[in-house]
């Protein structure tokens, strides 16, 4: 079903990296999540109201709520889609990440509401009545949401959509969440148990749980997150595996939402190359860059020295410093200036991000000294920062 209805309503299918295929898919998930979820609703809706039950339009507004999910982003994929312009240089890919964060604040408000309902349900009981077709309904809606879950999965996982992905998982707290009430109605038709103000609590709880977990994974890529340590090593990779590239540091990536990501990186190139060579090898890693990641990447140059023994040696020994001091640590942009009496060594370390400003100087200073007992002519000018990649 899922291949049957990607080959129809999304057009060159095949090719996920495409932005506007990407929406394609995002369009056509929205779509179906909203027919399945109203559907849903109204037919739990009818079966409470039929069975004087709140843990089942509980679990029908539940749907409800995500099919104004489903609503909102399709809106906010049709404005993700927009191209840049003036104002937005950078596009209106993270109005997707605002969108679900209205979805969020939708479904906390939802789970809210059914909290109170259920608590007054549980201090002010009321009969139900017990249908056989109350039950039926709410099996079928398990298998619905079972197939929406591996529906938003798979297609989750073939455009690399972590939106797609958290709707699956919430179809698969909403299969739990509809069990629970069949559970429910299930004990009052067996043994005349009314339950279904606790398991109502329960089900909102569940619903206002999805919305905080909606919110954290939406906020996060808003207020700015980490690179995926896969992609680091992939880009880090792509970049050092060229001729006159003899190393790599300081990856940064701003995302401005799904497949739009500008980046940069300070790539070592050798400092008795003309200048002009290396340009041209950094022009040609852009533009490939481009074509392989979909990343707008910029390299910054930096010189470095790769024949001088000397250089070389002092750069192991320092290394070996660093090591023996904290082996979370790392450096770069080693340079030597050797007066008569004094050798100047400066460089950057790369520090964890938990270092607090106290460490940081105790590392400079544990390293300084070690460096000037091995040769008293060393001076360190060490500047401390924190990287903004994957920390090893």
């Amino acid at each position: 079903m899922t291949d049957f209805l990607v080959r129809i309503f999304v057009k060159d299918y095949k090719n996920t990296e495409d932005s506007l295929v990407r929406t394609r898919y995002g369009l056509m998930a929205s779509v179906v999540g909203i027919f399945c979820n109203i559907l849903l609703f109204t037919a739990k809706l009818l079966t409470g109201l039929l069975i004087n039950s709140i843990s089942v339009m509980a679990d029908a507004f539940n749907n409800l709520s995500d099919a104004a999910s489903s609503i909102i982003g399709f809106i906010g994929v049709k404005m993700a889609g927009k191209p840049a312009d003036e104002e937005h240089p950078f596009g209106h890919g993270r109005v997707e990440y605002i969108a679900a964060f209205i979805v969020a604040f939708l479904v906390i408000q939802v789970g809210f509401s059914l909290f109170k309902t259920s608590i007054d349900k549980i201090l002010h009981p009321q009969e139900m009545s017990f249908h056989a077709v109350s039950v039926i309904i709410l099996i079928l809606s398990v298998l619905v949401k079972l197939w929406m879950a591996f529906f938003n999965r798979t297609l989750g996982n073939r455009i690399q959509s972590a939106v797609m992905k958290a709707t699956a998982a919430d179809s698969m707290g909403d299969v739990i969440t509809t069990t629970s009430t069949i559970l429910s109605v299930g004990i009052y038709g067996i043994w005349g148990v009314n339950i279904d103000g606790i398991v109502g609590v329960i089900v909102s709880v569940i619903v206002m749980w999805a919305g905080i977990r909606i919110a954290k994974d939406t906020l996060t890529p808003l207020i700015g997150e980490p690179i995926d340590p896969k992609l680091y090593q992939e880009i880090t990779d792509f970049v050092e595996a060229y001729e006159g590239i003899v190393g790599s540091h300081d990856l940064i990536v701003h995302n401005y939402g799904p497949t739009r990501s500008m980046a940069s990186i300070h790539a070592e190139v050798p400092n008795d190359v003309n200048v002009e060579v290396s340009h041209e090898i950094i022009d040609r890693i852009e533009r490939e860059a481009l074509k392989k990641f979909g990343i707008f990447l910029v390299i910054h140059m930096d010189p470095v020295e790769t024949r001088d023994s000397k250089v070389m040696e002092f750069g192991s020994m320092v290394e070996n410093v660093i090591q023996d001091t904290d082996e979370r640590v790392t450096f770069h942009d080693f340079r030597m200036i050797e007066g008569k009496d004094q050798i100047n060594l400066i460089f950057d370390l790369v520090v964890p991000r938990e270092y607090d400003r106290k460490k940081r100087e105790w590392l400079k200073e544990e390293i300084t000294k070690k460096v000037t007992e091995i040769d008293k002519r060393c001076c360190l000018v060490i500047t401390a920062e924190s990287g903004f990649g994957v920390e090893k």
